[in-house]
């Protein structure tokens, strides 16, 4: 009989996560992450809360296969447990009304309380269930808790487990009264005061993950070496380099089954690298009918963020002008900074045939804008790795980007001599004269048809997927539950 190979068993603990629950990077990592580890023949399960908008992104109702109770110092809170599947990875899902029924999936004020909740509650739906992970793999302040718990919590059912903690976004660090440590974790006040959950005088989820997990890591090379400098470590650079050799950056990869030129429906005309002349000819001029936009002669440059100071959008808007006034034209998606928001605003009634502007978000025009653009605005103040330049260059769309965390790592930014490797275009100053050059670099190789097309297919032959980064994570998981 032929021997089945052993499986690890992983459990990926988080706050969200595709396709069920998106606020940001954090839930593609964590669903294409696990989709390719499990290709990779590793057995991993997600485990998030269960939403309201939840329901709406399940293909068939989820099976109730536990309840659970947690208790945080006088409060006592069950939660129920569902299974459910999506894209061949089973999803544990903590459903608890007072805590997880709301609109948003954060930005109120127990939001402290609420994910020390799921913390515990996560734990506890696993032994319930009876899944004892050999690797705990847990995400950004939410579930960062967790290592500290199995450690300083001495819990049985974990005996074996191992812990990695990957920080998607240090500017968020879970910081509370430091009387939360046995108020929400039942946990004593000494893990304050000997200083390993201490951070700025107060209790910081973050900081104990990095404490207590045997491995760390981040989501790109640089933005980890950036982790580890005073001016780059949002307070976090001390105990990072305290444990800085069990500190790994790996970058993030693009989900390839939803990011695919070649397959993409939501596009008017499928194409890749050989023939996209044609394919994004035809996205431009079906979005700019839509849009109502004309071509003036130029390129098209799109955008589809956050539009934060962070994503740099204050240098898009100050650029902006100058390109439209060269012929160029502005596709642009997003929300955030009201300041921002009416910037773009502004831009779209000062060019109206050459501006498109969506508030909000839009999965079917972020596919038309990634299609129909030539270039793709990234100029970012700091970026951990980034996705949208990954997904730019599948779709021939080259990034221009500012030289920072992986946007450093993922774009090889053309200088005037180096098309036949260039994947995009990489400026190092932020500040008006910064994007200007890039921006001058991207009309000028716009002109320069060869040079431009040869970038072109460089970027869409690049390998964005997650295979590689896939096979980093499991070799850091072998170093700490090897198979047998």
């Amino acid at each position: 009989m032929k021997k089945t190979a052993a499986k690890r068993k992983i459990a990926m603990i988080a706050s969200e996560s595709n396709p069920l629950v998106k606020t940001g990077g954090l839930a593609d990592v964590v669903f294409s992450l696990s989709k390719a580890l499990r290709a990779q023949r590793e057995d991993v399960r997600i485990v998030i809360p269960f939403y309201p908008q939840v329901w709406g992104k399940l293909h068939e109702a989820p099976k109730q296969v536990a309840r659970v109770e947690v208790r945080m110092n006088w409060r006592n809170n069950a939660a129920n447990v569902f299974l459910a599947k999506l894209g061949g990875v089973p999803f544990y899902l903590i459903q608890n009304q007072q805590y997880f029924e709301r609109d948003a999936v954060y930005g109120y004020d127990d939001d402290g309380e609420r994910f020390a909740f799921f913390a515990q509650a996560a734990l506890k739906a696993l032994e319930a269930v009876g899944f004892a992970p050999d690797i705990v793999h847990v995400h950004d302040w939410q579930a960062a808790m967790v290592p500290c718990l199995l450690k300083a919590g001495h819990l049985d059912f974990f005996a074996s487990t191992k812990t990695v903690l990957t920080i998607h976004n240090p500017a968020f660090k879970g910081a509370m009264d430091p009387d939360a440590l046995y108020d929400l974790f039942n946990l004593p006040l000494s893990l304050y005061e000997n200083g390993s959950v201490r951070l700025d005088g107060r209790f910081s989820t973050l900081k104990a993950g990095i404490a207590y997990a045997d491995k760390i890591t981040t989501v790109s090379p640089t933005h980890r070496n950036e982790l580890l400098t005073q001016d780059g470590g949002w307070g976090l650079d001390g105990v990072l380099r305290y444990r800085q050799d069990d500190f790994c950056g790996f970058l993030n990869g693009i989900d390839y089954d939803e990011w695919n030129p070649k397959k993409d429906s939501k596009i008017p005309m499928p194409y890749d690298a050989d023939s996209f002349a044609k394919g994004k000819e035809e996205a431009k001029r079906a979005l700019f009918a839509k849009t109502y936009l004309r071509d003036h002669g130029g390129p098209t440059f799109g955008l589809v963020s956050r539009l934060t100071f962070q994503k740099g959008v204050d240098l898009v808007r100050d650029i902006m002008p100058k390109l439209l006034e060269q012929g160029a034209h502005f596709l642009c998606l997003g929300s955030g900074e009201r300041m921002l928001e009416q910037d773009m605003e502004n831009l779209r009634s000062r060019y109206p045939s050459q501006v498109a502007l969506y508030i909000g978000y839009n999965d079917l025009r972020a596919h038309e804008i990634y299609a129909a653009s030539d270039f793709f605005l990234m100029p970012s103040s700091f970026e951990p790795c980034g996705i949208s330049q990954l997904i730019a260059q599948r779709y021939g769309s080259l990034p221009i980007v500012r030289y920072t965390g992986g946007l450093r790592d993922t774009v090889e930014g053309y200088v005037g001599w180096n098309q036949g490797t260039a994947t995009g275009i990489g400026f190092e100053s932020y500040d008006y004269y910064g994007i200007d050059w890039a921006t001058s670099m991207a009309m000028g190789v716009y002109r320069n048809k060869p040079a431009f097309e040869q970038m072109v297919r460089n970027a869409m032959n690049k390998d964005n997927s997650w295979d590689h980064s896939a096979s980093l994570y499991r070799g850091l998981y072998e170093t700490l539950a090897p198979l047998r």
